[in-house]
Formats: C-alpha cells, sequence, structure tokens
C-alpha cells in the first residue's frame, strides 16, 4: 500500500466494472456487426479465388488436351500427306519410265526406218553409180583406145 502522501497510480474503484462492461460490449457489438462479416466476406473471397484457380487449372488441363490431339491429327495428316507424294512420286517415276521408253521405242523405229531409207537410197545409187561407171568406163576406154569396143 502506497504511504499517505503518495498518490496512486490506478485507481481502482466501481469504474473498473463499468468500463469493463463497456469494453465486454464494445467486443461484442464489433464481433458481431463488423469481425464477422469481415471474416465471411474474407472466407468468401478466398473461395472465389481458389474456385478461379481450380477453374483455370481445368480449363489448362482442357486446352493441353486438345493442343494434344490436334498435334496428333496434325502429324497424321503430315504422315498421310507424306505417304501420299511417295505414291504419287513413285507414279510419276513410273509413268517418267514409260514416255522415256515410249520415246525411245518411237527413235529407234524412227532410226530403223532412217536407215532403211539410207540403206535403200545407197543401194539405188550404188546402182546408178555402177551404171554409169559401165558406161563411163566403156566411153573412157573407147576413146583412150580410139575404136569401139565390143559389147
Amino acid at each position: 500500500m502506497p504511504q499517505a502522501g503518495e498518490q496512486q497510480l490506478l485507481d481502482i474503484d466501481s469504474t473498473v466494472f463499468v468500463m469493463l462492461g463497456l469494453f465486454l460490449l464494445l467486443a461484442f457489438i464489433l464481433t458481431r456487426w463488423l469481425w464477422k462479416p469481415y471474416l465471411r466476406v474474407r472466407d468468401e473471397r478466398v473461395r472465389r479465388i481458389e474456385g478461379a484457380h481450380a477453374e483455370a487449372e481445368r480449363l489448362e488441363a482442357n486446352s493441353a488436351g486438345r493442343l494434344a490431339r490436334i498435334e496428333a491429327q496434325l502429324a497424321e495428316a503430315r504422315k498421310a500427306g507424306n505417304a501420299e507424294r511417295a505414291q504419287m512420286r513413285a507414279q510419276a517415276l513410273v509413268r517418267e519410265q514409260q514416255i522415256v521408253t515410249e520415246a525411245q521405242t518411237a527413235a529407234h523405229k524412227m532410226l530403223a526406218e532412217a536407215r532403211a531409207k539410207l540403206d535403200a537410197a545407197l543401194t539405188a545409187e550404188r546402182a546408178r553409180l555402177e551404171a554409169s561407171a559401165a558406161t563411163l568406163g566403156r566411153e573412157i576406154a573407147e576413146k583412150t583406145l580410139g575404136r569401139r569396143l565390143a559389147s
């Protein structure tokens, strides 16, 4: 206990109970109308954010699945395109070989015809030259000998 001449720092009397009552009343009122609604709004916001995150993850997984399917379809289309290109190339090579063979056959035929014509012309020319040579030889011999030769 403090001495008689000293002033007390804390005066404990009935006002302490009034202040305690007011504090508890204020705590009750603030908890009911301020703190609990705030916590409810905060929890609702957290739930919405978590829901949005879950929805975003679901959409991302869904889009990843779609992307994988599209890439698989694209790979299949490329494979089919490559197979068709190879088939078309093989057909083109076969057709090219046919055209080359036909051209070679036609060239050989034309060459054979040209050789036949050339041989015929050569034979005809030889026959003409032989006839001409015999006549010319006879004429030269007659002129050289100065007389007519017996046939």
